[in-house]
């Protein structure tokens, strides 16, 4: 179904008829139709929301590059829209950052209870000396490519460039989508972390080359009524990659009987 919020067109799913809302957020690049498998089996117990957040799925582009914060108030007012007094709320990947500002905004117009984080992005990793080398050159060389003579005489130039130096969910994305992974990335996160003060679960893919176990045993430590889950063998999408076993696990922490 879709609904319209400071008129882009959202898409989103609604499940379920129970008291208790869940809320659940996808990650970078993907879509609801991630969550299918978890949203058909909460539905009998809670009423389940999963919006495709602007830019990803069937839902409209911003017509700027978002910031985190951006996406928040998104969050916000999806809720206002759709009546979400009080939640839980499951989140992967940037769904976690997303997340992670949410929990540090005060007079929240709504209540979440229980936070489910898995592969969650939002600890900005340190740069190597190779790293920040490589970087280095091509700041430089999109600084050359990007003049107008070279422009005129190289015009694939940059774009080549880009794609050569960008990640797989950069080189995919629209120019607009682009500048919101960049302003994604280089926010960290860290010090917002302890700000989530409702119990949480972390849900980890022990060979998660996205965001390693090792984000997940900080987080766990900086939240204080946190529990880490370990995937042994799993990846970024430990969720899906062991789906029975992780709705047993929601079944325990959301109390389903």
């Amino acid at each position: 179904m879709f609904t319209e919020i400071d008129k882009l067109k959202i898409n989103y799913i609604c499940e379920g008829g129970g008291q208790q809302s869940v809320l659940l957020l996808h990650g970078w690049g993907a879509n609801i139709t991630l969550f299918d498998r978890i949203i058909n089996h909460l539905s009998p117990f809670f009423k389940v929301y999963a919006p495709d957040l602007p830019g990803f799925g069937e839902s409209d582009e911003p017509a700027t590059p978002w910031s985190v914060d951006d996406y928040v108030d998104f969050v916000i007012k999806f809720c206002e829209k759709t009546g979400i007094k009080s939640c839980f709320l499951i989140s992967h990947s940037f769904g976690g950052r997303i997340t992670v500002k949410l929990m540090s905004r005060k007079n929240l117009p709504f209540t979440v209870e229980k936070i489910v984080l898995t592969g969650s992005a939002g600890i900005r990793p340190k740069q190597s000396a190779k790293s920040k080398i490589k970087t280095r050159l091509y700041k430089t060389g999109k600084g050359i490519l990007s003049t107008k003579l070279c422009q005129k005489l190289m015009p694939n130039a940059l774009e080549n460039l880009r794609r050569k130096n960008g990640s797989a969910d950069y080189n995919a994305a629209s120019p607009i989508m682009r500048q919101c992974l960049v302003k994604a990335v280089n926010e960290d996160l860290t010090e917002l972390i302890p700000n989530i003060n409702v119990p949480t679960l972390l849900v980890w893919g022990e060979k998660d080359d996205a965001v390693p176990l090792s984000d997940a045993r900080l987080m766990e430590r900086l939240i204080k009524d946190s529990g880490l889950v370990v995937f042994e063998g799993c990846g970024h999408f430990a969720f899906l990659e062991q789906g029975g076993r992780f709705c047993r696990i929601l079944d325990s922490f959301f109390d389903i009987k």
